[in-house]
This record gives C-alpha cells, structure tokens and sequence, in this order.
C-alpha cells in the first residue's frame, strides 16, 4: 500500500510533538525537518517502514544529572547537567557543551537533533548529541569554574569515550572549560584519551583552527553560495549579528575574501563602521578585555553605536545571524530584504524564525540553514579527532584548506540534492534531505535497533 506522505509526516509530527511537550525550539527544529521529509516519503516510500521517522525523532539516549558546586564563598550550588545522545548510526556521537542559564532539556534537544544532520552534510563518520548545563561561567572565577567542570565530568565521564561520545564547545564554554573538564577526565579514567574532547588546547591535543572553524566555515559556504551564481564577495557588505567566536571569525574571513563587514553587536546593541569593522579592535574588546561592543565607537570616531534596536536595519548584500537562536524574526527579515540582501546564511544554531524564513524566500534571498552553513565547528572538530587517533598534528595552513574542502563538499550535496528532488536553489530542503537520506539509508542498514 503506497504510503500518503503527507498524512504520515503530519501524524509522525504530532506524535512528537505530544510526546515532548513544553519544548518549541525542538518542535520549531523537527517541524522544519518534517516539512522535507514529505517529498522524499513520496519518492522513497520505504523511509515510512519499520518505524524509521519514529526512531529518528526519539533520542536514542538522554542524561540528566545533578550538578553541586561550591563557590569561593564556601555556599553550595546545585546546576543541572544534560547529554542527550541522540543518534549513532553513522559513527560516536558528536556535539558541544553550552553553559548558559536558557540551557533545558528542550534546548539540549533541538541542538542535538541539528546535530545529527548537520554532521551527516560533513560527509565524516560521526553520529549527532548535543549537552550543557544551567551554570552560569559569567562573572564566575576561574576557581568556581573549575569546581563546576569537575563536579560536571565526574558524573559526564562514565558516558564518553573517543568510540562513543565526543563532546566540544558551544556558548559559555571555551579552551579554559574545556581544559578543567579534560583534566577531571583524566584524572577520573586514568588514561589520556585525547580523542575524547575537541576544542582542547594546541599543546595537548588540539587541532589548529578550531576556533575559527564555525565563522571560517559559514564565510567559505557564502563563498559558494556566490560562486553558484558566477560572482564572488569583492565589493561585497555584510552584517554580522553577535561579536562572538562564531562572529569574530566569520568577520574576518569574510574580509580575506574581499567582502567588507559593516555592522556587527552583541545584547546592548550594535556598531557601524561603513568603512569597515576594525577586527583587531573588535577581538582587544571582546576577548581580551571581555568588554562590550559600544567601546568600539569610543576609539573609531566615524564607527557610531545604536543601542538596542535591530542589527538588521543595516543595509547589506550579505547577513550573517551569528549569536542565538530565533534572533532574526519577520520585522528582522523585511528590514534587511528591504536593504537589498541577497544571501543569508545562519552562523548560530537556528537564528531564523519560521515567519522569517519565509519572508526571505518570498524575496528570493537565499537562505542557508545552519546544518549547512555553520557545520565548520564540528567539521573541524572531527579533524581533531583523527588528528588524535593517529597521534599526528597538521599545519593551520593544511586544516584551513580541509575545511574550506568539507565546505565546499557540503554546499555541493546540498545544491545537487535540492536539484535531484526538484527544489532547485532551495537549500533548506537540500541541506534537510541530503543530510536524512544518508542516516536513513544507515539505520535502515543497522537493523532495528
């Protein structure tokens, strides 16, 4: 009996959604996903047996633990811990850590559900997960840091390992949690398994790039978003939201490759530099005195600082939404099609609202979704993971041509997918069914596990 794809995905959808309640940015994540799935049901019927879109959907593991700490005060806190390790069918699972208080279970999910297709565009054999907590590494010590990461591995530790699970960065956690955490793992396991974190330091294990991976990614993929319609980025502008990791190097490999970022900004607001964002200046205030973005106007008297207000606003070819989740809404993304943009690629874990989405296409902007576009963290979290496996250490020069490759590999499948089921140009539908039919077409060959 041929399967009505339509009435399948929409019940298959439900299901999930009753069965996990409380949790719209998982809902918002498989809702996006579910609206591909119908033109590949209806092409590949088979996907709709043996209860595979029902398995996919459910994660295959999820952790939840508690997390005691003592401040520098001597008063003891209680966090929550979360790893959700959600689908192993092409290799261990892959995914970063976040400390943030917005962190919940529904958070963990979206994130690791991402994960699985996103790793799956990268064309490398790791499987999906995605974990963090609720602590807070703002305005902490580095002593209170380091009591947290402890308590967090010593219960974390028993559900790694570089076969199993492979966890990485994400917001609020970077080389100096990673360190405290690697270091409780060792300390734990006895055994120097470098292969069971990534993002690690470059002289204990680490991959040059790293952090540079996930902004040098999604300024390689616009790269061939442009190459696709024979231009390149000289004389381009972008806008860039957030003045992150992600943003810091998305500016700056947008700027080697001939584009002129504009506007970047971080929660208080945002900078214009028609002349161009001074990224040297940008990195001394962010990451070394921890400031904010306003400080930018106080050294560049031509630069000026809006307070609140839409990034957005900015007048651009180019837009980059780099720091959360759901920060491009409609008004956003009439503002910039107004503006005159032509491309936006997602930097950050789901930036873009559904009602945003679909202004864009209704302009013809082409959108890249985060699967595709911001793949370049964990791309190059995986080639630190063979760099381990093998005990070998690569130039950056080497790693930074691997990760151009890998994103330029990833733009190809998700064009030629878009193309082959008749969605030319579309790379959500692309990036979604490339990224499915390769762990569909796994599972399937594992059995029903």
């Amino acid at each position: 009996m041929r399967v009505n794809a339509r009435d399948r995905v929409t019940a298959i959808y439900e299901q999930v959604r009753a069965r996990n309640a409380g949790e719209p940015e998982f809902h918002q994540a498989a809702a996006e996903v579910f609206e591909s799935l119908q033109v590949v049901l209806e092409r590949r019927p088979e996907y709709a047996e043996s209860g595979l879109l029902e398995r996919l959907f459910e994660p295959e593991r999820q952790i939840i633990f508690r997390v005691p700490w003592v401040d520098d005060d001597g008063h003891v806190h209680v966090n929550r811990g979360f790893r959700v390790q959600y689908n192993s069918a092409l290799g261990p699972y892959k995914g970063g850590l976040r400390f943030h208080p917005s962190v919940n279970l529904g958070i963990v999910k979206f994130l690791g559900f991402e994960q699985i297709f996103k790793n799956s565009l990268t064309g490398l054999p790791i499987g999906g997960g995605k974990g963090g907590s609720d602590f807070d590494p703002k305005g902490r010590t580095d002593a209170e840091v380091m009591r947290f990461c402890q308590s967090f591995m010593t219960e974390l530790h028993r559900h790694l390992g570089e076969y199993t699970d492979v966890p990485a960065g994400d917001i609020g956690v970077g080389g100096r949690e990673i360190g405290y955490l690697f270091g409780q793992y060792k300390r734990l396991t006895n055994v120097y398994e470098s292969g069971v974190l990534t993002g690690k330091g470059l002289t204990w294990g680490g991959s040059q790039v790293r952090r540079e991976a996930t902004g040098y990614g999604v300024a390689y993929f616009v790269a061939e978003m442009a190459k696709a319609v024979g231009r390149d980025l000289d004389g381009t502008t972008a806008v860039v939201s957030g003045s992150g990791n992600v943003a810091i190097y998305a500016i700056e490999k947008i700027a080697q490759l001939g584009g002129t970022v504009v506007a970047c900004s971080d929660s208080a607001g945002y900078i214009v530099d028609e002349k161009g964002i001074d990224l040297d200046l940008v990195k001394e205030i962010k990451e070394q005195r921890r400031g904010r973005i306003s400080e930018y106007a106080d050294v560049v008297s031509h630069a000026r600082f809006v307070s609140g207000g839409s990034v957005w606003e900015v007048p651009c070819d180019v837009a980059l939404p780099c720091a959360t989740q759901n920060e491009l809404d409609e008004d956003a993304a009439r503002a910039l099609v107004k503006g005159g943009v032509r491309v936006v690629a997602e930097g950050a874990n789901m930036p873009t609202t559904p009602e945003a989405i679909k202004v864009l296409r209704e302009a013809k902007v082409a959108f890249a979704p985060g699967k595709a576009a911001n793949a370049g963290g964990v791309a190059t979290s995986a080639l630190e993971m063979q760099q381990n496996a093998s005990r070998d250490s690569w130039s950056f020069e080497y790693t930074d041509e691997r990760l151009a490759g890998i994103m330029a590999g990833i733009h190809e499948r998700t064009v030629a997918t878009a193309e082959e089921y008749g969605l030319p140009g579309d790379y959500v539908h692309g990036a979604n069914i490339a990224g499915f039919v390769k762990v569909a077409d796994a599972m399937n060959a594992l059995g029903v596990i």
